[in-house]
Order: C-alpha cells, then structure tokens, then sequence
C-alpha cells in the first residue's frame, strides 16, 4: 500500500495537474440517461467483474507464481466470456509458465530423457519444451476459458479460508469435479473433466509417435488432474503461509523495537530534582 502524502510536502514535488486530454480519457462514462433498474444492475455487475478481473491480474504466490484464476475472499460476480479468456491469456503469456515449460519440461525432461521419441539435443529440448508449452496452453484454453464460456461455468477457484484443515484439504481437491456455475451454484465441473482429456487428446498431435493413442490421452487427463488437486491445496494455504509469515516478522520487529527503548532508557541517567 503506498503511503499517504504528508500535509507538509513541498509543492514542487506534486505532479502536474492533469491536462483536459487526460481527464478525459480518466474519468469514468457517465452511466446511461433513463436506465432500467435491470440495466442498473447489469451494468454494475459488469463493472465489478471489470475491477475484480484487474485486481486478480496482480496476484502471485510468493510475489512469483501467477494466481489470476483465484477469488481470495470466496466471492465474485459472473465473468463473461471475454474476461474469461482474458484470465486465461494472462496466464499463458506470464514468464513463469513460459519459465516453467523450460525449466521443468524442458530442462527436467531432458535429464530424465522423458518421451525418447524426441531425442537428445537442441532439437530434443526444443521439442520438450515446446510439447510442455503447449499443454499449459491447450489446457489453459479449452478448461479455464473456451469451456466454462460454453457451459456458462466459472473457472476461477473461490477460496474456502476458513473450517478445518482436512475439511480445506478435502474441498481444494474436490475443486477438480466442482466448481461454480455463472449462476452462482456449485456444480459438476465438466469444464476442467472435459478439458483435462480435450488437452490430452490434442497433445496427439505433436508427441512422439511411440506413445500416440487413446492411452496418452487418459494418462494425460489423469496426470493433469491430479497436479489440479495438489495445485489447489497451494491456492487455497497460501495466503495463510503469507499471513504467519507477515505476522512473524512484524513480531520480531516490535521485539527488536521493545529492546532498543529499554536498552536507550537504561543508559539515560535518572534526573536529579530542583
């Protein structure tokens, strides 16, 4: 949070005064004359999913791994199909999932000489790279946008937060068959079920040919649905790792403060009374 600005700041070090361009383009529309209450209502739910979609663009893990598909406080308007994609492009596009398609896909890959068929080399860890790319992207795609716009599902992850921490743990898992639908009630997922093995079925296309068939697709849904069940265990405890460690430092910085005033008040000498 930026601090306020202080009462006493010198007027030089203000910004300039917006010009009337800027305002301009600034200033919000003014909403529309003679407006249903219907419209009203229309209107501001767009606009709140408008701002809940900017503030959920900002979030990461550790300040590193994208959370954008993550409503925090549990709650949130219906998304439209564009802001859906829009999550899901942000999220394809981020470095660490571009990062993680290199590091892990690519560079694990080759170590472990995952799908042989590709070989060694430049060229074998181009491949990998490049098949691990493209399953974050397909999966991104088909289960968190194209999907949940068709079925009217929401593919965000809405935080429990609170309860114990088995009832946590069981319900971060069961996110991988639930989810909520644009109507706001809890449903059967057949966006991410259906996506997982849409993804693993493309993935066909550009994996080896000795291991091309029905069984690549099922072990690909399976596998990329068991990594979404230990995924949401991190989106649903993360912020609670965050809190305590926030918590520990300010702690430990209003002890090292409590013992900087009594070591001052120890070495001041006591005055003596007139």
């Amino acid at each position: 949070m930026d601090a306020p600005f202080s009462s006493s700041a010198d007027a030089t070090t203000l910004p300039d005064a917006p010009s009337a361009l800027q305002q301009q383009t600034t200033t919000p529309a003014p909403p529309p004359q003679n407006e249903t209450p219907e419209q009203k209502k229309a209107r501001e739910a767009r606009e709140e999913a408008e701002r809940e979609v900017k503030e959920q663009e900002k979030q990461r893990i550790g300040g590193i791994i994208p959370n954008f598909n993550v409503r925090i406080d549990g709650q949130g308007v219906p998304l439209t199909p564009k802001e859906k994609f829009n999550i899901s492009f942000h999220t394809i596009i981020d470095p660490y999932t571009i990062g993680l398609a290199v590091l892990v896909g690519g560079g694990l890959g080759e170590l472990e000489d995952s799908h042989t068929g590709y070989h060694h080399g430049f060229e074998g860890l181009a491949k990998r790279v490049g098949s691990s790319y493209a399953d974050n992207v397909s999966g991104n795609l088909i289960g968190n946008a194209l999907l949940p716009s068709i079925l009217h599902q929401d593919p965000r992850y809405f935080r429990k937060g609170t309860g114990s921490i088995i009832s946590r743990v069981l319900f971060s898992a069961s996110t991988a068959f639930i989810c909520k639908g644009d109507n706001g009630h809890w449903q059967f997922n057949a966006s991410n079920v259906l996506g997982n093995f849409a993804s693993g079925g493309l993935s066909n296309v550009y994996y080896p040919s000795d291991e091309r068939g029905f069984g690549l697709t099922v072990d690909n849904a399976i596998t990329v649905t068991l990594e979404g069940m230990l995924g949401a265990q991190l989106l649903e405890f993360s912020p609670d790792v965050s809190s305590y460690i926030h918590k520990r430092k300010e702690h430990h910085r209003q002890v090292l403060l409590d013992q900087a005033k009594a070591a001052a008040a120890a070495q001041t000498p006591p005055t003596t009374p007139k």
